[in-house]
């Protein structure tokens, strides 16, 4: 990467999130909210409900909030029926609004989930084109054949989201499109004073329009933050300066529980040093990482062993990216998605009951440790990466800025190990685990330092 694309990248990039450890809520299966709205009645006010946990977070460390899907919609939230509505079966904007002023109060930021690629089929306008037909006045908001029936039997056939007829795709490159969802951005903005939004199925909507979007967002506010879900390919595709700030990390997701259920940390060592070593291509980018979200198995479910949870936990919170926790993960909470619901992965709990289900009780303390080792060494939220050792089950980086250096080291196996290690820049100083109560070890005038590890578990020394 040449230095004038590095600094493109450095100065187009916002810095808060850096600093950010996320919290990630599935509203309405968190809040017990109806598998179906009924589009009638009064709001709810669930979604209030969400202001019990902010004590919670913020014992936690967490300082930023990332919430599914709260706008009108059919069933799971992705299916919009309208943007300018708060869905009824969560509460209303009065609701909304209030709890964003209680968070940001708190010191903690709140993105919110965008469906721009398509809409739900009860979406007022896919409404009026199903009454209107060709008359309609919103069929060039949608990609409409009238030569032929959909899967539902409608007069016309239409693009759906990954052969899901209930999503109906947008043609985004419609200008009145557009100007619908800018003007459903602002109004987040300037109701709920949101500080981002992560971008549903960013990989299938259209770039122009995310350039468009990014420009539109960073002109209502200057450090909102744009994350996209991508699943594969390279991330530069999506997040750079002019389009969005930066993208999930599926492919260190992957790594970071195959390595373990394979006893092959070699994987996550090459996916860390390919996206951030000396060469990183996203060196400059503060993707997105997570062990589990909305959409896969929880990370208590996926690994082979769940003792691997420790020095996994531990890798996020050290890597470079910017790391988020799936709601009731840090309590080791069990999930598997099964065919045709995704319910199973998105719980009904609050602070109160999940205590009583957690099946790894101490991962929560390990995981509020990890967050506060990571609010308060800079190195592990800015600093270099460089891969230090790597070995079937051991693994050791080196996080460092200009003025400090972190060591990161993990041991996946059942037996302690000595590890060698050679820390470049240090000679004859002494390692202090930050993790472990204080134990320190010397490092060599050359350099070198012998490493004892625990089985299953972790050394983060300063």
């Amino acid at each position: 990467m040449n230095e004038q694309v590095v600094h493109d990248i450095r100065s187009h990039t916002i810095q808060w999130p850096r600093d950010a450890v996320f919290y990630h809520i599935y509203p309405l299966g968190c809040l017990g909210a109806p598998v179906r709205n009924p589009f009638h009645g009064p709001p709810s006010d669930r979604i209030s409900l969400l202001s019990a946990w902010i004590d919670y977070l913020v014992d936690l460390g967490i300082n930023a909030v990332c919430l599914g899907p709260v706008f009108e919609a059919s069933g799971h939230g992705y299916d919009v029926a309208d943007y300018f509505q708060v869905d009824r079966r969560l509460g209303d904007q009065q609701a909304l609004g209030a709890l964003s002023d209680a968070l940001h109060r708190n010191g903690i930021r709140i993105l919110l989930d965008a469906e721009f690629n398509h809409t739900g089929r009860d979406f007022w306008a896919f409404r009026d084109v199903l009454e209107r037909g060709l008359s309609s006045p919103y069929c060039t908001w949608y990609h409409l054949d009238f030569a032929r029936r959909s899967p539902y039997g409608d007069p016309f056939h239409y693009k759906g989201w990954s052969g899901n007829y209930n999503l109906v795709k947008l043609d985004v490159s419609n200008p009145a499109v557009r100007e619908h969802l800018f003007k459903a951005v602002s109004w987040w903005i300037e109701r709920f004073d949101i500080d981002g939004l992560r971008i549903d199925a960013a990989a299938d909507l259209d770039l122009d329009f995310q350039r468009d979007l990014a420009s539109h967002c960073g002109t209502a506010k200057r450090d909102f933050w744009l994350i996209g879900e991508v699943v594969g390919g390279d991330y530069r595709q999506w997040a750079y300066p002019g389009g969005l700030s930066s993208t999930t990390n599926y492919e260190a997701y992957k790594s970071l529980w195959s390595s373990h259920n394979d006893r092959n940390y070699f994987e996550i060592a090459y996916s860390l040093d390919r996206q951030f070593g000396p060469n990183g291509i996203y060196r400059e980018l503060p993707l997105y990482s997570f062990a589990d979200n909305h959409d896969v198995d929880r990370i208590a479910t996926k690994l082979a062993n769940p003792a691997h949870l420790y020095p996994l936990y531990t890798l996020l919170f050290t890597m470079p990216g910017v790391p988020s926790i799936y709601y009731g993960s840090e309590w080791g909470i069990e999930g598997r998605k099964v065919l045709g619901t995704d319910a199973p992965l998105r719980p009904v709990f609050d602070p109160a009951t999940i205590r009583p289900m957690a099946t790894h009780a101490d991962l929560h303390r390990v995981i509020k440790t990890l967050v506060a080792l990571r609010r308060r060494l800079a190195p592990l939220r800015y600093g270099d990466y460089l891969q230090l050792h790597v070995a079937h089950e051991q693994f050791a980086f080196l996080r460092r800025d200009r003025d400090a250096s972190v060591v990161v080291a993990v041991n996946a196996g059942d037996r302690p190990v000595d590890l060698p290690l050679v820390v470049p820049g240090s000679h004859g100083e002494r390692l202090v685990d930050q993790l472990n109560d204080g134990e320190s070890f010397n490092i060599r005038s050359d350099g070198r330092c012998l490493l004892p590890l625990y089985p299953r578990w972790a050394r983060v020394l300063a």
